[in-house]
């Protein structure tokens, strides 16, 4: 097991790591821009490294600083959390070059999965139904052509990075040149690369995610599914596990192909299968996110099982514990996203208390709220036995929240888990057009 780990990241991400390591023995380093100097991960780890200014370029994104700072506090690993460079093949390999573990998939497998037209081709092959699509799109008339044998509408999506950027919607052959321009665009400007794919627009549907942990022997696990289906623009807003569209039956079936899948593959450590849910009922794989994900949360919640610790475990080389018939899937989660709609200073804080309730968060009474970084603030976890119960619980602790200082989106969460549809659980991804 490591005895040092560097994070390789900022915010509540930062903390939920510190924290895990704490809890394991393990020392911890921070590095931080100078707008983060006064940042609450900065205060809980052990040692801490300025690593440049505020852009993120200079900073959180500039891999040799890191890779220093780490190799000057005598840090064994790195963990990169989500974002920054935690799907960059290029520092996981710089990493491994400096006799650093990234706690994470290895360089090569990152590129082989990081490219989602190259991950379709590949995870088809393994057993599991992808969306009707084209590889690599090169030309408009590559598009054209690619969209004229699918059918309209059609899906142009960057081959590289995730976060709802690089996407846009195609209804019509008109529609096309400026669409492949705007996607090009966004994901050169996002990912460094202006590569995008093709592939047919499944709607209405649902966002439904899986959750795997595999280790070095073969073993692999679902840890259930998340419904992330409440989204706008592409970045989800809430999350809950499990799926109120799924089944026991599908659910099963969907478990049975993924850890095949991933077996399949080799795929060691913590990892995402994203599915659109067809009306019909048809799961059609789209991606597969090869870091932590923002929900993770969701899935702790219901599991009680710290994926952190075990991103942790799985890289120093430790087998898993427990088997698929040992997770517990009983009962329903519930996480809303808290963002910050301005930049600003928190002047006051009363974080939601109570059984099974949780607030991931950075904030303290004046931190700052920048406009360099995501404007993810928080992450509201609650747990029930029942869905209904979970419902009560988070409109309880959404009211108990207080942010003043931070414009902020509580009272919009409130009002969208009391909307019917979503008590209903009859949600899909067109419910933030309604």
């Amino acid at each position: 097991m490591f005895s040092k780990i560097l994070i390789a990241n900022r915010g509540e991400i930062a903390v939920r790591i510190i924290r895990a390591c704490k809890e394991m023995g393990i020392a911890t380093v921070a590095v931080y821009s100078e707008a983060d100097v006064d940042a609450m991960h900065t205060a809980l780890a052990d040692e801490r490294y300025c690593i440049g200014p505020a852009d993120a370029q200079e900073s959180y994104l500039n891999e040799e600083r890191i890779v220093s700072a780490a190799l000057v506090s005598g840090a064994q690993a790195v963990h990169p959390g989500y974002g920054f460079l935690s799907e960059n093949a290029h520092f996981a390999a710089l990493c491994r070059k400096n006799h650093l573990v990234f706690i994470g998939p290895p360089a090569e497998t990152m590129r082989a999965l990081g490219d989602k037209a190259h991950v379709k081709a590949l995870m088809a092959e393994a057993g599991l139904p992808v969306i009707p699509g084209a590889m690599a799109i090169h030309s408009v008339g590559d598009a054209l052509a690619a969209a004229g044998q699918i059918g309209y509408p059609v899906m142009l999506k960057a081959c590289l990075g995730g976060g709802g950027r690089g996407i846009r919607l195609v209804n019509a052959e008109g529609e096309m040149a400026a669409a492949f321009s705007a996607a090009r665009a966004e994901s050169e400007a996002a990912f460094g690369s202006a590569e995008v794919y093709l592939e047919k627009y499944v709607h209405p549907a649902r966002h439904i995610e899986v959750q795997i942990l595999a280790d070095e022997g073969g073993s692999a696990v679902c840890l259930g599914e998340r419904d992330c289906s409440v989204q706008r623009k592409n970045q989800k807003l809430i999350e809950e596990s499990p799926s109120p569209a799924m089944d026991g039956p599908q659910r099963a079936a969907l478990f049975a192909r993924v850890t095949a899948a991933v077996k399949k593959i080799g795929y060691v450590g913590v990892g995402t299968l994203e599915f659109l849910c067809a009306p019909d009922g048809e799961f059609y794989f789209m991606e597969m996110n090869v870091r932590l994900q923002v929900e993770h949360t969701v899935t702790e919640a219901l599991t009680g099982i710290d994926l952190v610790k075990w991103q942790i475990r799985v890289a120093s080389g430790v087998r898993l514990s427990f088997s698929q018939q040992d997770v517990d899937l009983s009962g329903c989660a519930l996480e809303c996203r808290i963002c910050a709609l301005a930049p600003g200073t928190v002047q006051f804080l009363h974080v939601s208390g109570g059984p099974f309730v949780r607030f991931d968060t950075y904030l303290m009474t004046g931190s700052a709220v920048t406009p360099y970084y995501d404007p993810l603030v928080g992450k509201l976890i609650v747990y029930a036995s029942t869905r209904e119960e979970a419902l009560r619980k988070m409109k309880a602790a959404l009211c108990e929240l207080v942010i003043t200082g931070v414009p902020n989106n509580i009272e919009e969460q409130i009002a969208l888990i009391s909307r019917e549809e979503f008590r209903r659980g009859s949600y899909n991804l067109d419910f933030m057009r309604k």
